[in-house]
């Protein structure tokens, strides 16, 4: 419902360019992702939110360019991790030091 150029989703509901995804709602250019909302990019994820550029992630959020990762929030560039937060490639920050790392992450 109200997708825009997506393949073989099923019960999708405003996503854009995407294939293969299940029950996602406002997902952009994703592929065989199920239950993920406000995703981008993302590959394969489940019951994911707010991710960018991640592949086989699941119940996660706030993650960017990250892999395999499971039920972490607010992650870049990590791989393999499960239930943490606040981590850039893989090293954990306290949440200050997370955001302002990010920044400067962003800018490079």
């Amino acid at each position: 419902y109200g997708s825009r150029d997506c393949e073989d989703c099923i019960a999708c509901q405003f996503c854009e360019r995407s294939s293969d995804c299940n029950r996602c709602t406002h997902c952009v250019e994703c592929a065989a992702c199920v239950e993920c909302t406000n995703c981008r990019g993302c590959t394969a994820c489940r019951g994911c939110t707010r991710c960018e550029d991640s592949t086989s992630c699941e119940r996660s959020a706030y993650l960017v360019h990250c892999f395999a990762c499971v039920e972490c929030t607010y992650c870049f560039g990590c791989v393999g991790l499960r239930g943490k937060e606040f981590h850039i490639y893989n090293v954990a920050h306290s949440k200050k030091d997370y955001f302002e790392r990010l920044k400067q992450l962003q800018k490079t």
